[in-house]
């Protein structure tokens, strides 16, 4: 009997610990290759799902190593096919809902919202300790960009601008030949495009509509000031209104002056003028509309010498259908950049064409042909990659992969981006009949945030949000 009970006595305890190391064997060991199980995955909520949000989640769904768990959005109508495509996932229409009650459930969180909403969601999502992936332009506000780049820092988690170009072949190739020293030191550089694409320099409507049932007005307005809903500004020309978009620069700047940004190591900008495009209602009648951003602009930006450049660096904005003079280097029958958007660098002993993305780079003349060896590592995938880059950061953990966007880069190219536009806002700003802001350079002060020599202008750094929707961060 003892025998007896001591054999069984083994066999209860040798087949508990075979149960327990079963237990412990990773699920993707028993899924075969390839597999992620569920709870490896990384568990993302979308704010704003509808076009580019929707598009976005669908590609950190294609990583195969995402998780989407949570939808949001203020508008039924855009979220239908999110709620389609993930009929699993949880929706709300109040990110704050969300985040107060699933937070504990979430890793990572989307944010393609429009612009004016994108800092008081973004840093919400931080201040829980969740990784962001963010559309661009970054945010709204210079003061915005200021602070959402210093929470990255102090919240430790993966941050990513959805300008996707910047995960491609094109800016680390350009680095790779500027480095050589294929074009010698660039001093100059042109930015333009054939934005906007939508109702630009025209008064804000008169005639104001019924609020669609399947849209919440209050929410969707969340940080701007209270105005009655008007017709065809929902989804897409709010781009168009200063009170929630940022004009061309915010829809294109982001893809073309990444390429400078990270070739050149430029940060914070000296100075910035601006000329922008005027209305003219009747015969030598000038119109205004503040509240609705210009139809084109020219801004000329200076930004200090950094480490790769010899001296100051001079760029040149242009949107509305404005370019620079051709290259006399271009023949007469070549494209000048891709026809609407373009990327021209000018330096000492040549100069660079590219596309947006800075794709398709090549030297001037073009039958100029050279060869350098590759430098930095390319991401796989190129700008759809973009996103899987993100996911696998998340899942990787702070400071333990390189993302091609993180705040630290994008921050900095944000907040001149917006600088620009607040130089286009003083040039566009009336007074008395007046126009003080026009033909002046505005000289910036990084570190006090300010204009030093038009203090007008210094309203535009941070706005006055409305009531209840305030952003309470400290530098």
């Amino acid at each position: 009997m003892k025998e007896t009970n001591s054999s069984r006595r083994n066999f209860i305890k040798n087949a508990a610990l075979a149960a327990a190391g079963f237990m412990i064997v990773p699920r993707h060991v028993l899924g075969g290759n390839g597999f992620v199980a569920p709870s490896d995955k990384l568990s993302i909520a979308g704010i704003g799902v509808g076009g580019k949000g929707h598009g976005d989640i669908m590609s950190f769904h294609k990583s195969g190593k995402a998780e989407i768990a949570f939808l949001c959005d203020v508008d039924d109508r855009r979220a239908a096919g999110a709620i389609k495509n993930f009929p699993k996932a949880k929706y709300y229409k109040d990110y704050r809902e969300m985040l107060d009650k699933e937070h504990k459930h979430i890793d990572a969180v989307s944010i393609s919202t429009p612009d004016h909403n994108h800092a008081i969601q973004t840093l919400a999502a931080m201040e829980l300790g969740k990784h962001v992936y963010v559309q661009k332009p970054l945010t709204h506000d210079v003061w915005e960009a200021r602070v959402l780049t210093e929470a990255a820092k102090k919240y430790k988690v993966v941050t990513q601008m959805g300008n996707q170009g910047a995960s491609n072949d094109g800016p680390r190739e350009i680095r790779e030949w500027y480095e050589a020293g294929l074009i010698g030191d660039v001093h100059t550089i042109y930015c333009w495009t054939d934005r906007p694409v939508w109702p630009s320099g025209i008064p804000w409507p008169t005639q104001t509509a019924s609020v669609p049932k399947e849209l919440d007005w209050d929410l969707w307005l969340g940080t701007a000031p209270y105005k009655d809903y008007i017709e065809k500004l929902v989804p897409f020309n709010w781009r168009g209104w200063w009170d929630y978009g940022t004009g061309a620069l915010g829809d294109m700047g982001c893809h073309l002056l990444e390429v400078p940004f990270s070739t050149l190591g430029l940060q914070y900008v000296q100075d910035v003028q601006a000329t922008v495009g005027t209305i003219y209602v009747d015969e030598f009648k000038r119109g205004y509309f503040p509240e609705s951003c210009p139809p084109s602009s020219h801004v000329t930006m200076t930004f200090p010498k950094t480490e790769k450049t010899s001296g100051p660096i001079t760029l040149h904005w242009m949107d509305g259908g404005i370019q620079p003079a051709r290259p006399d280097e271009l023949e007469p029958n070549e494209i000048f950049g891709d026809g609407g958007n373009g990327i021209l660098f000018v330096g000492t002993k040549g100069k660079l064409l590219a596309d947006t993305y800075g794709d398709n780079a090549r030297l001037l003349p073009t039958s100029r042909k050279e060869t350098v060896a590759q430098k930095y590592a390319r991401v796989p995938g190129k700008a759809s990659g973009h996103y899987a880059q993100w996911v696998e950061a998340c899942i990787a953990g702070y400071g333990n992969m390189e993302v091609s966007a993180p705040f630290e880069i994008s921050g900095p190219l944000t907040e001149a981006i917006l600088m620009a536009n607040l130089a286009i806002r003083g040039a566009d700003l009336q007074v008395d009949g007046r126009f003080p802001g026009r033909n002046l350079k505005l000289l910036w002060d990084k570190d006090a945030m300010k204009v030093t020599n038009f203090d007008l202008v210094n309203q535009f750094v941070k706005r006055e949000y409305r009531q209840g929707w305030d952003i309470n961060y400290n530098i």
